[in-house]
């Protein structure tokens, strides 16, 4: 592995890797570098790619993971090409449940009922159905519910490393405007 580029190393692993990325650890690991090196390495990756007009790709980190991606310029004619099920077929109840799941993890069904007065059992199914949302656990009270969390791939979907970057928000838009923190499409309303 001497005599061979240690970004195309690196560049060759991320697109084996596809969407699962891969962490600094398991690059170093693969690639025989040391994580500062790998670092480096992925730092002129990066900017080889922003420097590049005529290549769609750029490299992000998600969930404290790095994936090959393409560049946001390119959002729409991937958008039309995919035509994913996710975004046509996220209603608004379980993008309003996603929203609650997202910033009073861990929640239980009933206390995500009592926020939005109505059942949610429904967009939650859809939201596990997704990956968006996992049962992680059970509250230690009479009838053990479930609580649940966003997933690794809610990250990765909407395009943040971790919760502390989803935009902050007041606690009054959780009790009766039934407000959606995330629009059609999965991304973050930015006019909350």
């Amino acid at each position: 592995m001497d005599k061979l580029n240690k970004t195309a190393v690196l560049e060759l692993l991320l697109f084996v890797a596809g969407e699962e990325g891969l962490e600094l650890n398991q690059l170093s690991e693969l690639s025989g570098m040391s994580k500062f090196a790998c670092e480096q390495q992925i730092e002129r990756l990066v900017e080889k790619y922003q420097t590049d007009k005529e290549s769609a790709l750029t490299i992000i980190e998600t969930a404290g993971k790095y994936k090959l991606a393409t560049k946001d310029i390119f959002a729409d004619i991937l958008k039309n090409y995919a035509k994913t099920p996710l975004n046509q077929s996220l209603s608004r109840s379980a993008l309003e449940v996603l929203s609650i799941i997202a910033y009073k993890q861990p929640i239980t069904r009933l206390e995500i009922d009592q926020l939005r007065g109505v059942n949610s059992s429904g967009a939650l199914s859809t939201l596990r159905a997704y990956n968006l949302v996992e049962k992680t656990g059970t509250l230690e009270v009479v009838g053990r519910p479930g609580l649940y969390e966003t997933t690794e791939f809610f990250l990765d979907y909407i395009g943040i490393n971790n919760l502390s970057e989803l935009p902050e928000v007041d606690e009054s838009q959780f009790v009766g405007e039934q407000q959606v923190l995330f629009n059609e499409n999965g991304e973050i309303n930015e006019n909350q």
